[in-house]
């Protein structure tokens, strides 16, 4: 073989697409604490005997977890929680600190980042391809609803030192609302993922 058939040095072990998804991983990761925000602020509706508002929060925790899968829907979650924790007034009647991890509605608000993380578990790993398809994704945002509405059902029977049925009843009214909110979720993500089907492939 001569000098000029000598193969040229291959470029496929350069990888510079692991930098790429990294950043892409932390700016999706940003956008969805950022949007979760967003749905929060705009206002609560204050419903039941417990003073928890209604507001789109789940709605953003579950698309997080819906559309970026596992981790980075539970650090999405897990960011937004940090906003809120170091003051910045994102949490439900704009408010911001400490304080509301260990009110009336701190169950649901420290399962958040366990309910994204289930959902996004079963969409990514259960659901494979039927991901594309919006009833198979809400039976996945519903687990994730489930999750939330148990931990802050158990919360609020401790916090407000009731029984476990009076707490269920506080608890109720806002089941019609995160059954809608997940649907819409359903919607959304199955059409996220349609159009961009490699969205989960990477992590």
């Amino acid at each position: 073989m001569t000098m000029s058939e000598t193969p040229a040095p291959s470029t496929t072990d350069a990888r510079p697409a692991p930098q790429r998804s990294t950043t892409t991983d932390i700016a999706l990761i940003a956008a969805f604490a950022a949007l979760i925000a967003a749905l929060t602020v705009i206002g609560g509706i204050p419903v039941g005997g417990a003073g928890v508002d209604i507001t789109l929060q789940t709605f953003g925790v579950l698309l997080a977890g819906c559309v970026l899968g596992p981790v980075r829907g539970f650090l999405a979650v897990s960011v937004y929680l940090v906003l809120g924790a170091i003051g910045l007034p994102v949490f439900s009647g704009h408010s911001g600190g400490l304080a509301p991890f260990s009110g009336v509605s701190a169950g649901y608000l420290l399962s958040f980042p366990f309910a994204a993380l289930l959902a996004g578990y079963l969409v990514k790993y259960v659901l494979g391809g039927l991901r594309t398809r919006a009833a198979f994704v809400f039976i996945a945002a519903m687990a994730g609803t489930v999750l939330n509405h148990v931990c802050g059902t158990l919360w609020m029977m401790h916090f407000l030192d009731v029984s476990l049925s009076q707490a269920i009843k506080f608890d109720a009214p806002f089941w019609v609302g995160d059954i809608i909110k997940s649907l819409v979720v359903a919607l959304v993500a199955a059409e996220v993922h349609r159009a961009f089907p490699r969205l989960l492939a990477r992590r």
